[in-house]
């Protein structure tokens, strides 16, 4: 059977005998075949990702050849007519055909997400776990999509460790804990959940005075690179531990879920989300649809090929999301944006980038666009953003924040809001985590807040600073000087 490894070294066997994948290049191709989960990627894509802006001109042969020789490895019994079952093509571009079984980052990703009672949760996130066997697709590192996806794993795999410590917990196991959770709070400090975990099993091990530590030193750390006290959640269990009132039985947690940022599935039987795609050159708009309809729960609700065509469309289309490139001819996407985001019921507008100004972009952020993508972005992360925009919530591609954020901190415009005087210390702690891109869900599990009281804090910072997009709340709170570059720094 052939199986694919990438929690590790990178390398694929037959029936546990590795073989030979090629150079570096050719292996990314089957690299990034695993990361799009199955679905189709573009030559396109792959081209400008192997060769991040300086494909040469051969490129698509060399990417054939590639796929070509891969194969001959994958499938060394296949006829030279016959179809390829493993490495596919799927027009505009190819894909890996695989059970979840065969590749260890789908298995885990599966296993990570599984739910039940205690000991079904402990088995799962321990198998998960134990499918580790170094960093994830490392030899990738200096290629963004490899180094995104990577991100993504190594979150899934954190919340899969304080899963498992819940989880024991709840099995009344908390001395095995006690090692493992030191470690997980030493190394990610930031975590509340890993500082939760810790002291409460110092806690049940009769190691009080342990535990009131291990809150003080999260205490310290969070002043330190957040400027902010303990959430409510550790406030209360500390204060339980003074009190020693917390009970005797360990209590699962109620938020005993996946990670905080995995992509939302489409509600099953509900309406699909339409997204307007405008850009001026088909096949960058071909390629978009493409991954729109290899997407459960998207559509493309029709195209645009300049900022003039993508108004009207916006208009007489009503889309939930509008993908919109900012260089167009005859009308840029950044005064169609504009236009676009006035309208009555607006839809959720996400530029697309491959070098955008830094003035024009951050003039569509105070605009109140809901994201920024670089069109090299890999589809998976380009679905994250439309789902996230028609959530409510902003998905700005890091290479760009972290341009403009250092570019224009501080940089006040006559028509920001006020400063932010008259709002809560609650109010401003949600800002600031928005302004570092937390979630809803993310910025509940920081502050201990139920996601819905989340949602209306947002609405209300809205409200009182005469904003319409969440994306508009990291401007104000950069110009306001409530969060500074350099306490983003350690996110």
């Amino acid at each position: 059977m052939l199986t694919f490894t990438a929690l590790g070294p990178f390398q694929a066997w037959a029936d546990g005998v590795p073989l030979d994948l090629g150079g570096q290049r050719q292996r990314a191709v089957l690299a990034r075949l695993i990361v799009a989960g199955g679905r189709a990627v573009p030559v396109n894509t792959l081209i400008d990702e192997l060769w991040p802006g300086d494909p040469p001109a051969q490129a698509l042969s060399t990417i054939q050849g590639y796929v070509s020789r891969l194969r001959r490895v994958l499938e060394p019994g296949r006829a030279p007519r016959e179809e390829a079952s493993v490495l596919v093509s799927a027009p505009p571009g190819y894909a890996l055909r695989a059970r979840p079984e065969q590749v260890d980052t789908w298995r885990f990703e599966r296993l990570a997400k599984s739910d039940g009672p205690p000991g079904e949760v402990w088995a799962a996130m321990d198998g998960a776990l134990a499918l580790w066997r170094g960093p994830a697709l490392a030899e990738f590192a200096d290629l963004t999509w490899a180094a995104t996806e990577a991100a993504r794993l190594e979150e899934l795999r954190l919340v899969a460790i304080e899963r498992r410590g819940a989880a024991g917990l709840a099995l009344g196991s908390p001395t095995a804990l006690v090692a493992d959770l030191e470690a997980h709070a030493a190394a990610h400090p930031l975590r509340e959940e890993a500082w939760r975990l810790l002291a409460l099993a110092l806690y049940r091990t009769g190691r009080q005075g342990d535990a009131l530590a291990a809150l003080r030193r999260a205490r310290a750390v969070w002043r330190d690179e957040l400027g902010l006290d303990l959430t409510a959640g550790l406030q209360r269990l500390e204060h339980d531990m003074l009190a020693q009132t917390l009970p005797d039985i360990p209590q699962t947690p109620v938020a005993d879920r996946p990670a905080a940022d995995a992509e939302p599935a489409a509600s099953p039987g509900g309406p699909p989300l339409r997204v307007l795609v405008a850009d001026d050159q088909a096949l960058v708009r071909a390629g978009l649809k493409v991954v729109l309809a290899a997407e459960a729960g998207l559509e493309a609700a029709g195209e645009a090929g300049d900022g003039e065509e993508a108004i009207a469309a916006a208009r007489a289309l009503r889309p939930d999301v509008v993908l919109l490139d900012i260089q167009m001819p005859n009308l840029d996407g950044l005064a169609a944006a504009r236009r676009i985001l006035t309208a009555a019921d607006p839809p959720k507008v996400i530029m697309m980038t491959t070098f955008g100004s830094d003035e024009n972009l951050y003039a569509a952020l105070r605009a109140g666009v809901s994201g920024f993508m670089l069109k090299t972005s890999p589809p998976e992360q380009l679905v994250a953003a439309i789902r996230a925009a028609a959530a409510g919530d902003a998905l700005i591609d890091p290479a760009v924040t972290t341009r403009l954020i250092s570019a224009f901190a501080g940089h006040t415009d006559p028509a920001s809001p006020p400063a932010l005087a008259g709002l809560t210390d609650a109010q401003l702690d949600v800002l600031k985590l928005v302004a570092r891109g937390l979630t809803n869900r993310q910025i509940g599990q920081t502050l201990a807040m139920p996601e819905p009281e989340v949602q209306g804090t947002v609405r209300t910072l809205l409200d009182n600073l005469g904003l319409f997009e969440r994306a508009q709340l990291v401007v104000a709170a950069y110009e306001s000087g409530l969060v500074t570059p350099g306490s983003i720094a350690a996110k």
